[in-house]
């Protein structure tokens, strides 16, 4: 391996390990991803550049920059889906889906879970196997779909348990303890906890703060107060102790704690509590956990008998908690404006280079198109033959007609082309090359098989009723054929000389006929070699 190859597989598995990774601190993160584009464009290796990018978008998604996310994420997913880079596209498709649940719009969020699942093949890692599949849950789970959550849940597990990855399974675990919770099923969510808690035991994992936290808030829900207290000050501790850089995690730790002890009637402990995760949001400016931390202290002050205090900070509570909403609002507006702008931008980008490949005159595709196509027909191999059809006598049209009649007549023979084309050759294309002569490409025949089907396209132009728009002038074709397996050389240009070639017999063996052998004499000669043979 050289020194390029290395650097490459290097920052490969750079980006994997960020890839694969189910919690992260996100700034660091956003920073070492910026890095390795970095290293990637030096490097020249446009899909470490992608992939970076897209590690960049996700990590903005989790610091809350939604908008910021939805810009980049198109330019990604069109670069994965040129390529027909499935892995990019499974991933993108899942960052996708976080932004849509940012957004509150469960459809789109299910609709990308389910693509980023369904882009899964043999080159996806085990953590993309389970996580997207557990991701695609959880999109069911908040679309209101239980059933077929649960479903999902559990084929999750199993795969998780058979490829040996525990700490992912108790990540997927906490979000289904969770999407029950939510669901009301506090019954199921507590099953779901102790489950967790059974693999944490079995393989000697320490509960993270997160997962202790979701443990907490389904005691509080099924009365278990004494216990999720436990759970929330041993939150609390190894928050500290495993020094967690999430700024929102701490206060909803002790927001969590502090209802669990209002629920004890500890109001003291509680309002302690209260009072420092009231803090952190002030500190941090965490405008969500301050809205709930407003409505718990109102609770606190029912439960102590100081209902005018309670009415006050109610109405506190109200008047943030519409504010909230009201920014929570503007921020969607931002990020489906940049996503929409973004959308349209990629759109008219779609018309421009769909225009760039198109002949304005005719609508067929043009040589530009046929430069980009053509080459890579001939490098998959197998049958393929072209054919350079061009119109017999035209320049008589142009002088005896006008121009402009001219035109109409390119404009219905490229229709006829096109039409003629499509019946027998579906996956076969015409392009304009130039003035009267055009370019068909059948994929999938050899010459022998398409100077038939050609044979009936110029009979086609033949036999159509010219006369009102010629006046009585003939419309005809010659048609130079060329196979790929004939051609002296499998390239565009050896197939383009020979089609050249036998257009030229065509032409000077009475035009309005298809020539696919040319005899020894005309080998080297050319159609574009003699003027006078239109």
């Amino acid at each position: 391996m050289d020194v390029r190859q290395d650097e490459a597989a290097r920052l490969s598995a750079a980006l994997t390990e960020i890839e694969d990774q189910y919690l992260w601190d996100a700034d660091a993160t956003l920073a070492t991803a910026v890095e390795i584009e970095e290293q990637a464009l030096a490097l020249g290796d446009e899909r470490l550049v992608f992939r970076a990018r897209l590690c960049q978008a996700n990590m903005l998604m989790r610091k809350g920059e939604v908008a910021a996310a939805a810009r980049r994420i198109w330019k990604i997913h069109q670069w994965a889906t040129d390529h027909t880079d499935n892995i990019v596209l499974a991933r993108t498709h899942l960052v996708w889906a976080n932004i849509h649940r940012h957004l509150g719009d469960a459809a789109q969020c299910l609709e990308h879970s389910v693509l980023a699942v369904e882009l899964l093949d043999e080159r996806a890692t085990p953590h993309m196997q389970v996580w997207h599949r557990a991701k695609l849950a959880d999109a069911l789970g908040l679309a209101g779909s239980m059933d077929a959550a649960r479903q999902r849940y559990q084929q999750t597990e199993e795969l998780a348990v058979d490829l040996g990855l525990p700490r992912l399974l108790m990540g997927m675990l906490n979000n289904y303890a969770y999407t029950e919770h939510a669901a009301g099923e506090n019954g199921r969510a507590q099953e779901v906890a102790r489950r967790l808690q059974q693999v944490a035991e079995r393989h000697g994992f320490a509960l993270d703060p997160a997962v202790l936290d979701t443990i907490g808030v389904i005691e509080i829900e099924n009365g278990n107060y004494l216990a999720a207290e436990r759970t929330l000050r041993e939150a609390v501790r190894r928050h500290h102790d495993g020094n967690y850089e999430d700024a929102d995690a701490l206060a909803e730790y002790m927001l969590t704690l502090a209802r669990a002890q209002r629920f004890l009637r500890a109001t003291d402990r509680a309002q302690v509590n209260l009072d420092a995760s009231r803090s952190l949001c002030v500190e941090r400016g965490l405008g969500d956990v301050l809205v709930r931390v407003h409505q718990e202290q109102a609770e606190l002050h029912a439960a102590r008998g100081e209902f005018a205090e309670a009415f006050a900070v109610h109405k506190i509570f109200f008047s943030a908690h519409n504010a909230l909403h009201s920014s929570q609002r503007e921020a969607q507006a931002r990020t489906r404006q940049a996503m929409f702008e973004t959308t349209e931008a990629r759109q008219e980008a779609e018309r421009f280079r769909e225009q760039a490949r198109r002949d304005p005159l005719t609508g067929l595709r043009n040589r530009r198109y046929l430069d980009e196509e053509l080459p890579d027909l001939i490098d998959a191999g197998g049958a393929l033959t072209v054919a350079i059809v061009d119109l017999d006598h035209f320049k008589r049209i142009n002088d005896q007609l006008s121009h402009d009649v001219g035109d109409q007549v390119l404009v219905l023979v490229a229709k006829l082309l096109e039409t003629e084309l499509a019946a027998v050759s579906p996956d076969g294309f015409v392009a304009r090359m130039g003035g009267e002569e055009f370019l068909l490409v059948l994929p999938g025949a050899d010459v022998s098989e398409a100077t038939g089907r050609l044979d009936g396209i110029r009979e086609a132009v033949s036999y159509y009723d010219w006369t009102e728009l010629t006046r009585g002038l003939p419309v005809t074709v010659s048609i130079g054929v060329a196979g790929l397996r004939d051609a002296p050389t499998p390239t565009q240009a050896g197939l383009l000389s020979t089609a050249d070639r036998h257009l030229y017999v065509a032409k000077h063996a009475g035009r309005d006929r298809v020539i696919s052998i040319a005899p020894r004499d005309a080998r080297h000669r050319s159609y574009r070699d003699s003027a006078s043979a239109a």
